[in-house]
Order: structure tokens, then sequence, then C-alpha cells
């Protein structure tokens, strides 16, 4: 008895090994599935596939922030600026040596304007990807500032290379802050490698510990999107200031707001979702 032969919708024999029962799940994720086989190994075109993400998350890592090209992007949007850089001399010192990226170079040191400071800062690293703070800080600023309160007193923006999460606190405690907000590339992924994190430390100075932050993760088109995070970061700035604290002990409920705002505007929508 001979084998059931599958055809394509022209009628030609699908060749077994580019067969994929799996390949409908692909529209609804990024992740590596589905990927068939020939043999005993990939298929050809999914190990160049793997090549590539791994050369992207690679480029990613190792390519310098443009920040003549970020801080003109930013000025244009009406963001004054400012350019520091970290203790780590180099990419390749930055990435064995973690504690120096968290600390302020000795000649990047920022001028305290007043005793009370301001109210909020952002803090744009390049840390582990270049390229997610080159393509996002710019389109996610634009969607997070018509959310801001008005009366905030909004400190320049700090540019800073070879930075890691903790150099916003430095900065935050050098200017004053209130609340500082870093953003920065993160760790690049074999399906993202253009990823911007988000982090909140409310009465930032040096020594403060990772579980006094709070963190807004994966923002790009692919991830979650520009308005929906900066809707998510409005709300963690005004509950931090508010409460007067960040990290575990607040939790973000600003999908529990939107759910709440759109049962206000439109009560059917949710019964017939």
């Amino acid at each position: 008895m001979s084998a059931k032969r599958i055809l394509n919708s022209d009628d030609s024999p699908v060749d077994p090994t580019q067969q994929d029962s799996w390949g409908d799940w692909r529209q609804y994720t990024q992740a590596r599935i589905a990927l068939g086989r020939s043999g005993e190994s990939l298929p050809s075109a999914e190990v160049l596939k793997f090549g590539l993400a791994h050369a992207q998350a690679r480029d990613a890592i190792h390519t310098p922030l443009d920040t003549e090209r970020l801080t003109t992007e930013l000025k244009q949007e009406g963001w004054d600026t400012r350019i520091v850089r970290s203790q780590a001399i180099d990419r390749t010192q930055y990435l064995v040596r973690p504690d120096l990226g968290r600390r302020l170079a000795a000649d990047s040191a920022l001028v305290q304007t007043s005793l009370t400071g301001y109210d909020v800062g952002f803090v744009v690293g390049d840390g582990l990807s270049s390229l997610a703070v080159q393509r996002q800080v710019v389109p996610f600023l634009q969607a997070l500032k018509p959310m801001l309160t008005p009366h905030l007193a909004l400190a320049p923006i700090v540019v800073a290379t070879q930075a890691r999460v903790a150099l916003a606190d430095e900065v935050g405690e050098q200017l004053g802050l209130r609340l500082v907000v870093m953003l920065i590339g993160e760790r690049p992924g074999l399906s993202s490698p253009d990823s911007l994190g988000v982090y909140l430390t409310y009465a930032p100075k040096v020594g403060k510990h990772d579980a006094e932050r709070n963190c807004i993760s994966n923002v790009r088109p692919e991830g979650l999107d520009y308005p929906a995070a900066a809707f998510k970061l409005n709300w963690l700035v005004e509950q931090a200031l508010s409460r007067q604290l960040t990290g575990v002990n607040l939790k973000d409920e600003s999908d529990l707001m939107l759910v709440s705002d759109i049962a206000r505007k439109e009560p059917h929508s949710l019964i017939q979702s």
C-alpha cells in the first residue's frame, strides 16, 4: 500500500521536509515555534534565520548609541537634554564590570539646580541595546508627553552612555528629583533585539535596591505598544508621587483603571465581549 500523498492547493506534491502543520500558529507569536525539520536537523532556512537573529542581537549590544542624533530628535520634540557617561570607559569594560555602569564618570557630574529640584526626570541609557533606544525612545515620549500632568516640573532629559539601570539613581540624586524614570535598552532576545525597558525609582539616591523600583518591559510596536506603555507609566508616575514610593509596595493597577474607564464610557461593550 502506497503512502497517502499530501498536495498543495495547486495539486503539486508537498515536500515532506517542508511540511509545517504548526505554521498557522506563527501568526500569534514571535516565538521560535513550528520550525520544521530536514532529516535530523532544522531546515536550512531556519538555521539561516537563527544566525541572522543572533547577529542582530550582537549588533544591538555592540553598536554605539548615536547621541547626537538622539538629542537632536529630542530637542525637536521640545525637550532640553544633557549628555553624561558612566565610569565604564568602553563597551568591553561595560560588559564585564556592571558596577562601573551604575556610577557617573567624574566629568559627568550634574549641577543641582535648586534645593527643591524637579518632580520628575528622565534618563535615557543605552543599556544592552542601543538599537532599542534609537528606535523607541522618541515615539514613546511623544505618546507620553500629552498624558503627563501639566504642572509637573520636568528636568532636562539626561542621555547616558555605557549605562546600567542604577545610574539613574545618581543622576536623580544630583538633580534633586522626586522621581526618576530610566528608559534603557533591554538585553536583546533572538526575536526582540530592540526592546525598551522603563524603570521608576522614587527619591533616587546611590544605593537603592531593585526592589524599590517599578519596571515596564518590552516597549516596542511588536510588544507593549507606545500608547499602552505610556498609559501605564503615567499611572505609575501619578501614584508614585502621591504615595511617595515605588517598588514592591506599588502594584501596577493601571489596567483596572482602563477597564473602569471603558465600562463608564461604553457599558455595553464589556457585556458583548
